[in-house]
């Protein structure tokens, strides 16, 4: 993928001031910012990308203003990879090369990793994109976070779930914290209303024994819960395709059909399959312009999941042009930001139950992809 030129390349420990966050690049003084993301497989390659696009522009636009107190801000990225432990590794390099914070990445367990050896380090987080309510076991001062906390999304999609009809629910997962604490969700969520929810073991059961246990189960319902292309794909596909299933809803909560990638796989298939959203009715006049630019950068329609880079760095460069590259004061800015991002005003609070700065609550929106034109995305619920 080609970088935006405001991406820094990997420059040389020696060459920074690791307690400032603030450097010097071929005699200009820079601020930097490490930004995770997946950009390589097993990692969800589309929302990486979409996730840097977001970022990238959003320091194009810090430096077209001025930078931070006419200090360049500038992005050094590393690819997570989907991995845990290569982004432990990668926090302790961009620690080492003296970044005033960290930003960015969209898998959960990922995320999670990152939280906890930032807050070890003592290094400012803003999470962009992971939901997962346990981003760190123990309350931080370090770690803030622009995305809705899992429970408070999952808990509205069961509401819509609920409305539509389906109390008999089964979902296809695969082994991970983010995909059991979504299960939770939807089952402590619809069993007041005399809802159940019945797993399917993704990983052991081929696409034709899930179609044969939701009609063994008689499930209203199939809520994929398993990474892009397989074997979300597949099993979508063999659902769509049995014709003792017509009347089943796909739902995919975790976001999956929005980016390009499943339309890419599924076609017509992967239309009308309700998921989360994380935008508002209506963009503020800074994110129509964000949404226009990003779209020409990226050629296709940008995702949420971008938006969400975008505002990562607004508030971090707010926050920088207020307290400096200083970490400690960076992280005890958390509470004081007041800014108006490309979805909305963000602010931070301590929210029961979750121990980062929390913006409560970013917009909410349940989607899909409209059926008769399946490259268009269209409000389901609000």
């Amino acid at each position: 993928m080609e970088q935006p030129s405001s991406i820094a390349q990997p420059v040389s420990s020696s060459a920074v001031e690791p307690a400032s966050g603030a450097a010097s690049s071929g005699g200009e003084s820079v601020v930097r910012i490490g930004a995770l993301a997946p950009l390589s497989r097993p990692g969800w390659v589309g929302a990486g990308r979409q996730l840097l696009a977001g970022l990238s522009l959003a320091v194009d636009d810090v430096n077209a203003a001025g930078g931070i107190g006419g200090q360049r801000l500038e992005l050094v990225v590393r690819d997570t990879a989907a991995d845990p432990e290569r982004a432990v590794s990668a926090v302790d390099e961009l620690a080492d090369l003296g970044v005033a914070a960290l930003a960015g990445e969209y898998h959960s367990v990922v995320a999670r990793a990152v939280a906890a050896r930032a807050d070890a380090l003592g290094l400012p987080y803003l999470c962009s994109s992971a939901v997962l309510d346990a981003l760190i076991d123990q309350p931080s001062e370090w770690v803030a976070r622009v995305a809705p906390a899992q429970s408070h999304g999952w808990r509205i999609y069961a509401d819509f779930l609920r409305s539509a009809g389906h109390l008999r629910i089964a979902v296809a997962a695969q082994a991970s914290v983010y995909w059991a604490s979504g299960t939770r969700i939807l089952r402590e969520s619809l069993a007041p209303h005399g809802g159940s929810v019945v797993e399917l073991d993704a990983a052991v059961l081929t696409p034709e024994e899930v179609c044969d246990e939701l009609v063994r189960q008689d499930a209203t319902a199939l809520i994929v819960l398993c990474g892009v292309p397989d074997p979300a794909v597949s099993i979508v596909r063999a659902v769509r395709r049995d014709p003792r299933l017509t009347d089943v809803l796909i739902g995919a909560p975790a976001g999956q059909p929005e980016l390009p990638e499943w339309v890419d796989e599924l076609g017509k298939e992967g239309a009308g399959v309700p998921f989360l959203s994380y935008l508002p009715e209506r963009l503020t006049d800074l994110g129509v312009r964000t949404e226009s630019v990003l779209r020409e950068r990226l050629g296709e329609a940008p995702s949420f999941v971008a938006f969400e880079g975008y505002d990562t760095i607004a508030v971090l460069a707010d926050v920088l042009r207020s307290v400096g590259p200083d970490r400690e004061r960076i992280a005890a800015a958390w509470p004081h930001v007041d800014i108006e991002g490309t979805r909305g005003r963000i602010r931070f609070t301590r929210t029961p139950g979750i121990d980062v700065w929390q913006w409560a609550w970013p917009p909410i929106q349940i989607t899909d992809r409209d059926p008769s034109t399946p490259d268009r995305i269209r409000v389901l619920h609000r």
